[in-house]
């Protein structure tokens, strides 16, 4: 196929993306303010909540079923490997540009989980739609390209969340410690190496009393006896800490997209389930249909909150440009060229079945641009947020150029 037929095959998707991210850019400006912060909010849980959700579990219902799963074993692994190698590429970019230590885990999360999940469910399903593909019939096509890109949001989500919340948040509590000790040395009663939190907050109160002359000294040494209380009483509130973060975690994991994946999965691969809610003739299909409808809302809705995202990173764009560039590099060309070696290898070694158009969503999800939940999660932790927008909008805007030059070279490396 011809180089500039392929370039145009790839640049209608990457263009309807754009022209909605406008729509959604603008009507998030104050002149019209139908996209604002608090419609942004509610739009976003509906989001969350269940348009992901069903257009997640409606796509893999209809599609996945236990021999196709066996087939798709790769697509699990090439995510891992995707997030592996942007981590360690990330921590490069960290030495060479010394980035600052609260902005590391930003880097580091942006290197690494990528949109796995809105892009690939609109970029390749229209790539079907348009005249020319040469993936086979367009409703089978449509049909393949929806079931590999819920499967491929799904991991994305659920990769996205477990490494990337954490990854922000173990930074962000290394700054709070940095920050507490400080508090600490600065204080008479901090001379003991017990733990950090209660050490914090028992030289604080004890400055306080000082301060006030309102307490006796009595009270000023029960605070130093709590603030040198022994180990066994102080691994109680760890215990407590360990468990409430393990849970809050699993929250985070076991978000709606990924039990909606679940959900999908289950009802795709055990066929009296399949019988009765997705076969032509089952008793229960309205249900699949109303859950389908649903999900094909959630597209249009997704690119739209994209633009009013990135509205955010108007200001400031200049003063992280170095930090910019650097995580354009390692997203749009070291992992892209990674990628093209790993994909081609495992096709060559029999690991990936033959289908050109599973072969080609494999090479995008390395080529694809930071995923859109590092801005929710830098939020969250109050680390770098303001950072993270103006990296969306660079990247993003990267990416309309990107995405079609390595969409166009994919197509001609499969087919």
């Amino acid at each position: 196929m011809e180089f500039w037929e392929l370039f145009v095959i790839s640049l209608m998707p990457v263009l309807k993306l754009l022209l909605i991210t406008a729509i959604g850019t603008i009507l998030a400006l104050d002149r019209f303010d139908i996209l604002g912060d608090k419609a942004t909010k509610h739009i976003n849980t509906m989001v969350f909540f269940v348009f992901i959700p069903a257009l997640v579990c409606g796509s893999l219902a209809r599609t996945i079923t236990l021999r196709s799963m066996i087939v798709l074993w790769f697509m699990p692994l090439n995510v891992l490997l995707t997030y592996i190698i942007g981590t360690a590429l990330g921590w490069l970019l960290i030495k060479i540009a010394k980035v600052p230590h609260h902005l590391q885990g930003l880097v580091l999360g942006c290197c690494a989980a990528g949109n796995l999940g809105s892009l690939p469910l609109i970029i390749i399903p229209s790539i079907c739609k348009e005249r020319g593909n040469h993936f086979g019939d367009v409703d089978v096509c449509h049909s393949h390209a929806l079931a590999y890109a819920s499967l491929s949001m799904a991991l994305g989500v659920t990769f996205t969340w477990f490494y990337g919340y954490n990854v922000v948040r173990v930074y962000s509590s290394k700054i709070s410690n940095v920050l507490k000790d400080s508090d600490c040395t600065e204080n008479p009663l901090s001379g003991t190496e017990t733990d950090l939190e209660n050490l914090s907050k028992c030289s604080i109160g004890a400055s306080v009393i000082a301060e006030e002359n309102s307490q006796t000294n009595d009270q000023v040494k029960q605070l130093e006896r709590e603030c040198t209380m022994p180990d066994e009483q102080a691994k109680v509130p760890k215990k407590e800490k360990i468990a409430k973060l393990l849970k809050m975690n699993l929250k985070v994991l076991f978000s709606p997209s990924t039990i909606g994946a679940i959900v999908g999965l289950i009802i795709g691969v055990v066929p009296n389930f399949r019988k009765l809610l997705v076969d032509d003739n089952a008793p229960l299909r309205v249900v699949h249909d109303s859950v389908v409808m649903l999900g094909d809302a959630g597209i249009p809705t997704i690119t739209l909150l994209v633009g009013a995202n990135l509205l955010k990173g108007l200001k400031g764009l200049g003063k992280q440009l170095p930090l910019i560039i650097g995580i354009t590099l390692v997203r749009f060309i070291a992992l892209p060229a990674i990628g093209i070696c790993i994909v081609r290898g495992a096709v060559h070694f029999g690991f990936i079945h033959p289908d050109p158009l599973y072969q080609f969503l494999l090479l995008l999800q390395f080529a694809v641009p930071p995923a859109i939940a590092m801005s929710t999660i830098t939020q969250l932790f109050g680390a770098g947020e303001g950072e993270c927008s103006v990296i969306m909008l660079a990247t993003y805007s990267c990416a309309a150029v990107s995405l079609t030059l390595w969409s166009t070279f994919f197509m001609w490396l499969v087919l």
